[in-house]
């Protein structure tokens, strides 16, 4: 019988985090390193959590210089079948698709009047630089936020002062409470803040809030091509 995928179980391998970390981003979170090998021995000893080793830092395969947008989310799906390292987006074919995902997609065609992404996987919006970057990069199967307090604070904020020092005009896209701890580190007029889409806070704000033009609206404003959302 198979595991899981994304789903780590019982970890009889001992993994360093630091190797999944790509090229790209190892000089600008050395200052973070010993942090990371802390959270790596944590993650080591505790065994199921999502999403797999090498999905932590998927995020990352977009390197500072290309992110346009930093769209942050909470943390990654408890659902092993969900979670895949790209903040709110699932594996291509996964259903049904979550709440805080049908709820994105929704917001896309009602603010634009069409949405690129049909089957959850949110990577064509990476491919034009935007980075789906978790606030906390890993949780318990099955339990949101477990992980909040590991030490992922400091090193997603690292991730952003990153992106910032070559891209100090990124637009950031915060929703929720979590995400919006980084408001201070974006400029005021080149972030888009709002209510988390999750099914249980959507109809608080996040539903005809309009996000997605917005963002493109400060893109255009600074030169810049606007994201097919």
């Amino acid at each position: 019988m198979g595991t899981t995928p994304g789903l780590n179980v019982g970890v009889s391998v001992t993994n360093e985090l630091w190797d999944f970390v790509p090229e790209d981003w190892r000089m600008a979170l050395e200052s973070v390193h010993e942090q990371i090998d802390t959270i790596s021995r944590e993650l080591n000893d505790q065994g199921d959590f999502v999403p797999s080793w090498d999905n932590i830092f998927r995020a990352l395969q977009l390197s500072p210089k290309d992110v346009q947008v930093v769209l942050v989310g909470q943390d990654p799906y408890p659902n092993p079948d969900y979670a895949c390292g790209l903040s709110f987006s699932v594996p291509a074919g996964v259903l049904p698709l979550p709440g805080s995902l049908r709820n994105i997609i929704a917001e896309v065609q009602a603010d634009l009047g069409a949405c690129s992404v049909f089957d959850g996987n949110l990577e064509p919006w990476v491919a034009q630089g935007v980075l789906l970057l978790n606030r906390t990069l890993t949780t318990q199967a099955k339990e949101s936020n477990a992980h909040k307090d590991l030490g992922w604070a400091q090193i997603t904020e690292q991730i952003v002062h990153a992106v910032n020092d070559v891209n100090p005009n990124v637009v950031a896209v915060l929703w929720g409470k979590q995400a919006q701890e980084l408001r201070p580190l974006f400029k005021s007029d080149r972030t888009v803040i709002g209510v988390h889409p999750s099914p249980l806070s959507a109809h608080r704000g996040f539903l005809g809030s309009r996000p997605f033009s917005a963002v493109n609206s400060l893109l255009q404003l600074s030169g810049d091509t606007p994201i097919v959302w």
